[in-house]
């Protein structure tokens, strides 16, 4: 899997957002620092990473990925081109191409931070409004992230479920939980007994809501995320560049020190959890894929003599300076 941070820019100013801290590259880089590609020179730079590292599956991200719009309508035809799935994760504040619709393989996400009292004060100018015109006709995935304030209403998690499974333009609904970088104390920070509440609610609201996606194991995955990167299949199975195309995002998406210990990722859990599905007798997929990894890794030292990604140092990621939170009053 491929992960890249197509540009700096964004126009937008969400509270908490890892990919503006400090540390989130590390070595005292910021992602404003860097020097982003336009034009030609990302269509073909993004090609060239996706030759070169051969992903299934390719996460196009920022910043915010749209206001590359121009470059994407190129881009993306030529990854479905390749049999490539690609995902454009956004905040839906610019209309999304309607042609990219008709695109295989391709799919857009949008990033909706709860209901309306919450998300459109963290995602402004990216309102709810905003967004329901900027999607009308199309269809995409919701991406929510659940944080602590969502939780001081019963029925709130219901209710966002609800909103979106019916609306037409939601083909599904994906959700992870806050994950904060390690020493960070904020209010959007999820308590274990939140954690708890959410694993036993979110499996009931899914058998209620067809588009809602989520399972007990999963659900159950996020009261254990994996202790740190090494056991972590997502960040191992998963290469990060960010705006100019070489820099590594590290330890995984998120880049910093993320707290792998209240880790909500959804594709991390759903891949932790995976891992202990049986497939015949004591064999687990989790054999299998680290079997693979393991050999992957390997072809690919002797391939390119590569070095060892900085997320295995005995050292851990860098923590630098936090980014000061804001926080939400409910």
């Amino acid at each position: 899997m491929l992960s890249i941070e197509i540009t700096r820019e964004c126009p937008l100013s969400c509270p908490g957002c890892y990919a503006y801290g400090d540390a989130h590259l590390g070595g005292g880089k910021l992602l404003t620092d860097l020097n982003d590609l336009r034009g030609d020179a990302l269509v073909h730079g993004v090609l060239e990473l996706v030759r070169k590292n051969r992903p299934m599956h390719v996460s196009l991200v920022g910043g915010e990925p749209l206001v590359r719009h121009r470059e994407l309508s190129a881009i993306l035809p030529a990854l479905s081109g390749m049999n490539v799935f690609s995902l454009v994760v956004t905040s839906g504040v610019i209309p999304i191409p309607m042609e990219w619709m008709n695109l295989r393989r391709v799919r857009v996400a949008i990033s909706v931070d709860g209901l309306p009292e919450h998300h459109d004060i963290r995602r402004k100018p990216a309102t709810y409004d905003r967004i329901l015109k900027n999607i009308h006709g199309r269809k995409v995935n919701i991406h929510w992230v659940i944080t602590r304030p969502m939780l001081q209403r019963p029925d709130y998690l219901e209710e966002y479920v609800s909103f979106w499974n019916a609306r037409p333009e939601a083909d599904h609904i994906w959700v992870s939980l806050y994950t904060p970088q390690i020493a960070e104390e904020s209010a959007e920070k999820l308590t274990p007994a939140d954690r708890q509440e959410i694993a036993r609610v979110l499996p009931a609201l899914a058998r209620k809501y067809p588009k809602f996606l989520m399972n007990e194991g999963v659900a159950q995955a996020f009261l254990h995320p994996p202790e740190n990167p090494a056991g972590c299949l997502f960040a191992k199975m998963s290469a990060n560049y960010s705006a100019d195309l070489q820099t590594r995002v590290e330890p995984c998406v998120f880049g910093g020190a993320p707290n792998c210990a209240e880790c909500g990722c959804a594709a991390s859990s759903g891949l932790h959890w995976i891992r202990t599905v049986k497939v015949a007798g004591p064999l687990r997929v989790g054999h299998f894929v680290g079997g693979s990894v393991g050999v992957g890794s390997l072809v690919n030292r002797l391939r390119r003599r590569a070095e060892r990604p900085s997320r295995w140092d005995s050292k851990g990621p860098q923590t630098g300076n936090k980014p000061e939170l804001v926080q939400i009053a409910t």
